[in-house]
């Protein structure tokens, strides 16, 4: 049985201790996740164990020949060379076996007086070359690589072309091809869409050695691993059981702790509350300096910064008609021969909280950016509603967020004049806490900058949210808060996420994209999962997000109720096709009519209850009633087009 064990092991960097007497047990079976807070030690942690820094003290033990993959979070660039080529590299180990049997054999062709023991020491290597997969290697190397998301057309392509996620994917597939007995993974599915997830969750299911691994995906974590190592304060614990187990263990374990520590936190706050009003007068300042003293004397209580949660709500969302947005016909292609969006319809209702999925490539953040109205380069109209107010958060915000201002500072500038008093609670919400603030914008981490860029969808009230990659560099704790105000949102949410966990609780409509063509799917992320699984088509049941997925050929084509035409269906004469493009025709034109009616409705009905805030009317009972009066008239109004609406759209 290989293994890596550490014994009481210490690492120190300047006066801060990273690593206290730290002790773990990896071996083949060992399915183990390593969780802490950002800036606990993690990786470096993982290092260690790969041997990649020594640690200041304590014993490292290897079994002999045990083989160690390690992959970090970022960094890895590969060229010079083809895809199936780089992927041959993993097989490194092979290729020395098969030296080693070589030089062997030669040896043994010359009669040497220990042939006997060369010869069995060749049959050894032989059969350790043959249990490594090495015959295999061609097909194992195909398998992985379409398994994390490669086309055969991306075989024959030089390593260089791929972008940094897919120079990752690359890393990960090496690491995964290497067979090793122990595998390091640091953060893995960062760049993997959700199918290569679900696929490198089988695989290590079905891993026959040991792993360890980082992720702030609760899902994977749950279906991968058996007991979960925690971080903190540089010592190391372990808990048996899958994730979700290890948290609720934890939740009772620390409940008495927590007590103290926001104790403790309200004594500090009353204590530097009295110095900050009574330190200069002359009457409190003994006793101000005798509270100055008891703080620095304080032997602050300390909690896993996981437990130290976000806590946060959405401004309440300005009122929008029953209709947020339509889009007519949406092509986008970048090289003007494919189509990565091709005639695409999709009308969205207020209040739903639809998720674009679909593997890398498939035109998901292309499609999320030309609703944001980040991107105009595209074919076909996009109708907003009345009074919609878009606010738009991708990863490219997060990587614009640089120079040497602190981040108060940033938010400052860029916060409504109204909301600066409240940036330092706004910021502490965000686990920016004390000095904190203070950090210059160029140390921060990738996930500090994300946590800025939704901080900043907080400072203007909108009611259309559209969010790439939302929960990306956030830790466990943040994505649950952040998945419970967007629940508690009053508007409409359109989002990409690769986290399964996070789609399922918040997903009620899904819209599935392949290049060139989509599918929607009128239930959460469950029913998309069962209606996929089954084979099943999508059904545009649901008038409130119909999509069309562009034209086909009569062959090929998808009738509206979602089922395959018959192959022997009979062609349309070019009358009939005619005379079915002029209803198709009239049919739209009547839909847009609807449309525009209930968007003038709701403008106005929304101008007549603006009118009813005004003092000069509410303090006027003869005029609140009449505006109340029409405001009634228009809501029912209102309810007759939107049945209208529903019947055309039906």
């Amino acid at each position: 049985m290989a293994f890596v064990q550490f014994s009481k092991v210490s690492l120190a960097f300047g006066d801060r201790d990273i690593l206290k007497q730290v002790s773990i047990n990896l071996q083949t079976g060992s399915k183990v996740a390593l969780t802490g807070a950002n800036g606990s030690g993690k990786s470096t942690l993982i290092k260690v164990l790969a041997g990649l820094i020594k640690p200041d003290d304590g014993e490292r033990a290897i079994q002999k020949d045990c083989r160690i993959a390690y992959l970090p979070q970022s960094g890895l660039t590969h060229q010079g060379c083809t895809l199936m080529q780089e992927a041959d590299k993993a097989f490194e180990y092979g290729y020395e076996l098969q030296k080693k049997i070589d030089d062997l054999g030669e040896q043994l062709q010359h009669n040497p007086p220990n042939m006997q023991a060369l010869a069995q020491q060749q049959a050894d290597l032989i059969q350790k070359l043959d249990d490594s997969g090495w015959y295999r290697r061609e097909s194992v190397a195909q398998s992985v690589l379409l398994g994390l998301g490669f086309l055969r057309s991306d075989f024959d392509r030089q390593t260089q072309e791929f972008s940094g996620g897919w120079q990752m994917r690359i890393a990960l597939a090496k690491a995964l091809m290497t067979g090793p007995d122990i595998l390091l993974l640091d953060e893995p599915t960062n760049y993997l869409d959700i199918e290569a997830r679900n696929w490198l969750e089988d695989f290590l299911q079905g891993f026959p050695g040991g792993f360890l691994l980082v992720s702030h995906d609760r899902y994977f974590l749950d279906v991968t691993i058996n007991e979960v190592y925690e971080l903190f304060n540089g010592e190391l614990k372990r808990y048996p059981g899958n994730f979700t187990h290890y948290e609720k263990v934890r939740e009772t374990e620390l409940k008495t702790l927590i007590a103290a520590y926001e104790q403790q936190q309200q004594e500090i706050n009353k204590l530097q509350d009295f110095i900050t009003r009574f330190g200069y007068k002359a009457t409190k300042a003994a006793q101000a300096q005798e509270y100055q003293k008891k703080l620095e004397k304080m032997v602050r209580i300390e909690i896993p910064e996981s437990l130290k949660k976000m806590h946060f709500k959405f401004p309440p969302a300005p009122h929008a008609g029953r209709l947020v947005l339509r889009l007519n016909g949406i092509t986008k292609s970048y090289d003007g021969k494919t189509n990565v969006l091709d005639n695409l319809d999709l009308t969205l209702e207020n209040g739903q909280r639809l998720v674009v999925t679909g593997r890398n490539g498939a035109g998901k953040s292309t499609l999320l950016r030309i609703i944001a109205e980040q991107d105009s380069r595209f074919t076909g109209e996009i109708i907003p509603g009345a009074g919609v107010k878009i606010g738009y958060f991708s990863q490219d915000n997060a990587e614009t967020i640089k120079g040497s201002q602190t981040i108060l500072e940033y938010m400052e500038e860029n916060a409504p004049l109204e909301l600066i008093p409240k940036l330092r609670d706004l910021l502490g919400a965000f686990l920016f806490r004390n000095d904190d603030v203070y950090k210059s914008l160029d140390v921060l981490s990738g996930g500090e900058k994300s946590r800025i860029a939704l901080l900043q969808l907080l400072l203007r009230p909108v009611n259309l949210l559209i969010l790439d990659e939302p929960t990306n560099h956030l830790d466990l704790h943040s994505k649950d808060v952040l998945l419970n105000a967007l629940r508690d949102f009053g508007g409409t949410v359109v989002f990409v996420s690769h986290d399964r966990g996070f789609i399922q609780q918040l997903a009620t409509q899904v819209l599935h994209l392949e290049p060139g063509h989509a599918k929607y799917y009128p239930g959460d992320y469950n029913y998309y999962l069962e209606q996929t699984e089954k084979g099943g088509e999508s059904l545009p049941l649901s008038p409130a997000a119909v999509v069309s997925t562009g034209s086909t050929t009569p062959s090929s084509a998808t009738p509206s109720n979602g089922e395959p035409a018959p192959r022997n269906a009979p062609q349309l004469s070019w009358e009939e096709q005619k005379k079915l493009e002029a209803e198709k025709r009239k049919k739209a034109k009547t839909l847009a009519n609807l449309e525009q009616q209930l968007a003038d409705l709701e403008q106005k009905k929304s101008e007549l209850e603006n009118r009813l805030a005004d003092p000069a009317v509410y303090s006027n009972g003869e005029k609140a009633k009449a505006v109340q009066r029409e405001i009634n008239e228009l809501a029912v109004k209102i309810e007759e087009v939107t049945e209208q609406w529903m019947q055309a759209s039906e």
